[in-house]
């Protein structure tokens, strides 16, 4: 056996507050990575409507979440078509409510946007964490709970607080480098589970040694 199928929607038999994410999200515009979950005993599956915020078709903008990532309940992504035109002297969005108000309607370029959201591999977002428009998580980074994250995070980074900030690197820098050049999280399945013990493990160079090579074999056996 090579762990659950992640076409599961719930992997964990009795438990389904835990999802597998990309069986139950719709939206074109979300695209997330196999084996990623999201637990909330609120329903899980709802992700979609009650988790990303503000994510309107016609601001094209998307939230990207790669493979292998947790996300605890209440954490949210706050996407593009929250933000208002700031140029002017009032913020309010008049033109939403038609009526003959439609006629402030903005021109392109301008609603700020800060394009899409994209959280990396293997990330950690605790509970109730908020992400704003545009942030990118880097691989392995790890989000405390609450936290309000405003501005991009180095992959095997610690960050909490409001507005989130560092609180410790994972390993340092050269280590994380050379983690994501490893990338644990695009080997086969099969390959995964045969070293999940150096991948859970804290030891870089035994894992390295795991790598799969270019002829389908491995490194190291």
């Amino acid at each position: 056996m090579h762990g659950p199928s992640p076409d599961t929607a719930h992997p964990m038999p009795g438990f389904p507050q835990v999802c597998f994410l990309r069986n139950t999200v719709r939206n074109p515009h979300i695209v997330i990575g196999e084996y990623t979950y999201y637990d909330d005993p609120d329903g899980a599956e709802h992700f979609e409507q009650r988790n990303v915020l503000y994510h309107f078709p016609f601001i094209g903008d998307r939230l990207v979440i790669g493979r292998f990532c947790a996300i605890a309940r209440g954490a949210k992504f706050i996407m593009n078509g929250a933000n208002h035109r700031m140029s002017g002297i009032s913020t309010y969005p008049f033109q939403i409510f038609g009526n003959g108000w439609e006629k402030a309607m903005p021109a392109p370029g301008d609603l700020p946007t800060k394009g899409d959201t994209v959280v990396g591999h293997d990330v950690w977002i605790g509970y109730d964490a908020l992400v704003m428009p545009g942030v990118r998580i880097g691989d392995g980074a790890i989000v405390a709970a609450r936290a309000v994250v405003t501005a991009d995070v180095a992959p095997y980074t610690v960050v909490g607080g409001n507005p989130a900030r560092p609180i410790r690197e994972r390993f340092p820098p050269e280590v994380a480098q050379r983690l994501c050049r490893i990338a644990w999280w695009d080997w086969p399945v099969e390959t995964i589970t045969q070293y999940l013990d150096r991948i859970v493990a804290g030891d870089v160079e035994a894992l390295a040694q795991c790598r799969p090579d270019r002829e389908g074999g491995t490194a190291g056996r």
